[in-house]
Formats: C-alpha cells, sequence, structure tokens
C-alpha cells in the first residue's frame, strides 16, 4: 500500500517503499532429524558390528534414573555379557593436575598404534551444589578424540560414586561387546572412587609428579597398596632427576608392604606424557602384568571376585532403593529423624524401628 505522503498534496515530501521484514527463522536451516527408537534386539546388533553412534545411545539408557530406560538397558546387558570379556581392563589415577588426561591422550595413541580399538571411560567430577558437569575429558585427549578406534565417554559422578561405577562396570559390558579390546577407565582423582575402579579392572594404574614437595605426603597407604604399577610423569627437561629421586622413594616405600596377592611385584617408571618419553616400557609393564598373572591364575580369579563383589555391590544398591522409596518408611523417616534429633530416642533404637517397619510392611504386600 502506497504512504499518504506520497500524495499530491504533500509534493515536498516523499516517504519510499520499505522493505518486508526478514524471516525470523533461516530457510536454509534442515529439519532435525529424529533419533531413531531401537530395540534391545537392534540395540545389541548395532554394538556387536561397532556402530558408535548406536553403542552412544546405550551407555546414555545405563546412565539414565528412568525406570523404563533403566529395563531396556539392562536386556542389552544381557544379551552382551556372552561377547565381553576379551579387553584388557586398566584403572588409571592420579593426583589433580598429574597429567592423567594428557597421559591417556599418549597411552591411547600408542596402543592404537598397535592396532587395539580403545574405549576411555572417564568419571567427571560434579558440582555438589548444582550436579553440573563440564564433561571437559574430551577437549583434554585431542589427539584421541580425532581417531576412528578409539571411544571416549566421560560421565558425571553427580555425587554418587557408587552408582556411577556401577554403571561405569555395565558400560565396560558394552564397549567389549562392540569390540574394544582395551578399557581406560579414569577416576576422579585420589579419593574413595579408586577402591570401586579397583574392584571393575585388571590392572591399576597410579599416576604421580615429581618436584612437588614429599612425593608420598598426601598419598594414601590403600591407594598405593592397590597399585599394579607407578608412574612419575612430567620426567623431562630439568625434572628428569626429580623424577628419578622420585621413583627411587616410591620404590623403596613399596618394600614396606606386604606381598600383592597377584604374586606381582609394582614397577615405578618415568615418563613424559607430553613429550611422548617412556610410553612403550609402561605397556610393557602392563602386558607383562597381564601374561604373569594369566599365567598364574590370578587374572581369572580376579575377575571372578570383582563379579561376586558387583552382584552383592547390587543387592545392596537394591535394599537401599527399596527400603527409601517405601511408601510406609517415607511416611514415617521423618517423624523418627525429629525424636532422634530432641533425644526422645537413640539412633540405633530408631534404625530398628524403621527397619521393623520396613519388614512388616513388605509382608503385608
Amino acid at each position: 500500500m502506497e504512504h499518504p505522503e506520497n500524495d499530491e498534496l504533500y509534493k515536498g515530501l516523499k516517504v519510499n517503499k520499505g522493505i518486508s521484514d526478514a524471516p525470523t527463522v533461516n530457510p536454509y536451516l534442515k529439519k532435525r532429524a529424529q533419533r531413531k527408537h531401537y530395540t534391545p534386539a537392534e540395540f545389541v546388533e548395532g554394538i556387536r558390528k561397532g556402530d558408535i553412534t548406536i553403542l552412544s545411545q546405550a551407555v546414555t539408557l545405563v546412565e539414565s534414573s528412568l525406570y523404563e530406560h533403566q529395563q531396556t538397558a539392562q536386556e542389552i546387558i544381557e544379551k552382551c555379557l556372552p561377547h565381553a570379556g576379551n579387553a584388557v581392563r586398566i584403572g588409571i589415577t592420579g593426583v589433580p593436575g598429574a597429567g592423567k588426561s594428557t597421559s591417556i591422550d599418549a597411552f591411547g595413541m600408542h596402543l592404537l598404534g598397535q592396532g587395539r580399538k580403545l574405549a576411555v571411560l572417564a568419571i567427571d567430577p560434579s558440582s555438589e551444589r548444582t550436579k553440573g558437569s563440564i564433561l571437559g575429558d574430551k577437549t583434554r585427549m585431542e589427539e584421541l578424540s580425532r581417531q576412528q578406534n578409539a571411544f571416549i565417554r566421560p560421565s558425571p559422578s553427580a555425587g554418587s560414586l557408587g552408582g556411577v561405577a556401577r554403571k561405569t562396570r555395565e558400560t565396560i559390558v558394552l564397549c567389549e561387546a562392540a569390540g574394544f579390546d582395551s578399557i581406560f577407565v579414569e577416576t576422579v582423582g585420589v579419593g574413595q572412587s579408586e577402591t570401586a575402579v579397583h574392584s571393575m579392572v585388571d590392572f591399576f594404574l597410579l599416576i604421580q609428579l615429581a618436584g612437588t614437595g614429599d612425593e608420598l605426603q598426601g598419598i594414601k597407604r590403600g591407594i598405593m597398596e592397590m597399585a599394579d604399577g607407578i608412574i612419575i610423569n612430567k620426567a623431562d627437561g630439568d625434572n628428569v632427576e626429580k623424577a628419578k629421586l622420585a621413583a627411587a622413594q616410591f620404590k623403596n616405600a613399596l618394600h614396606l608392604f606386604p606381598p600383592a596377592d597377584s604374586g606381582w611385584t609394582p614397577q615405578v617408571l618415568t615418563y613424559s606424557g607430553y613429550y611422548n618419553l617412556g610410553i612403550k616400557e609402561i605397556w610393557d609393564m602392563v602386558d607383562a602384568y597381564v601374561a604373569f598373572t594369566r599365567k598364574n591364575g590370578f587374572f581369572d580369579h580376579k575377575r571372578n571376585e570383582q563379579a561376586k563383589y558387583w552382584m552383592y555391590e547390587s543387592i545392596n544398591e537394591a535394599l537401599r532403593e527399596s527400603f527409601y522409596h517405601n511408601p510406609a518408611v517415607e511416611n514415617e523417616l521423618t517423624r523418627t529423624e525429629h525424636k532422634v534429633l530432641h533425644n526422645e530416642i537413640s539412633s540405633f533404637v530408631a534404625a530398628k524401628q524403621m527397619m521393623d517397619l520396613f519388614l512388616e510392611n513388605i509382608r503385608k504386600n
């Protein structure tokens, strides 16, 4: 429609036509394809073929807290179990800043160079306040994240290391069924998560730094005893001698511990993850450990003990979930807690009352 200002009455004024508004939606934007929903049988078939997209979706189901997702995930895991167990599982831990992700990048490239397929399951620290997580491991594994035969899956710990540990173990089964012959499980850091990770791996590797003062300070004896190998990172440049000194200190400390059940004597090596120095020697050590424990039967014995451990852990978790989600317990728990806080009953009596209530409710139903 012409502007009225262009009428003869307004000869001294001219207003040009405007332009139409640009569309708010990019016309070149393609409609996002809907994610295909697979049956458990299709998931297993895709995983067995090594389809990374289907494997990733299956891991997402494992990590989901939705009941229907958990049911599907358990069916997939059950069907994948006969095809699992053929990989070497390696737990990697170390103090924050020890260079775990950089080292894994170097280790992984070395293994891929030998024709292996590698899956890296990295437990990422979550915020206790927001439960949010950066999941930045892929950004720190620059070389590895671009490789076709590598699968990197960071998982937020979400404040529940036990839950993540169980789901990580289930993810290992899926990765092994997909044909990955080497599995890395990177822990949050030196802390309680080590025990859980140690219970699902064949070889436990502790990464340490030199030149940070007393190298043994702050390292719990339990973690030292769990380690099948200790490696001193950043042994390059002016730090080489410090790394050698730290290695000597760790070797002396290891002599104070009782012999490992495996019969293996933990080794202490120095290396540089950044400059790729000493990487081959580390994996020669891991291969030697696997050959040694397979020969004396400890490898299979440890796998059996781990399977038994996780069976009981799953029972404990199921009982815990059943207890706290029981309607009778939910209704009474706050009142019982109030009585404990006001010294009306002791903690032990309160616990017995709640357990009696739970068991009585179970019997009735």
